[in-house]
């Protein structure tokens, strides 16, 4: 899956396997195949598995849309 991350200062493009996203009905994953969704974030820990290796970024809030295997974060 591609997930792309639009911050006001970056914009990172990342191959991952699985997403983590702070929803604001509750935490949820994201995987291969995953529905299409669109979701407002609140602040939390924003996480994804890159070969097996987890990472993460904090965000203060935003949007997610999922379509197609693309995860599209716009977040603070």
């Amino acid at each position: 899956m591609t997930l792309k991350i639009l911050t006001p200062d970056t914009i990172s493009e990342i191959q991952a396997e699985a997403v983590f996203l702070p929803g604001a009905a509750g935490a949820f994953e994201v995987l291969r195949g995953h529905a299409p969704i669109i979701s407002s974030l609140v602040k939390g820990e924003l996480r994804w598995r890159t070969s097996g290796v987890e990472h993460t970024k904090p965000v203060d809030g935003g949007m997610a849309m999922v379509e197609n295997d693309i995860i599209t974060i716009c977040a603070e």
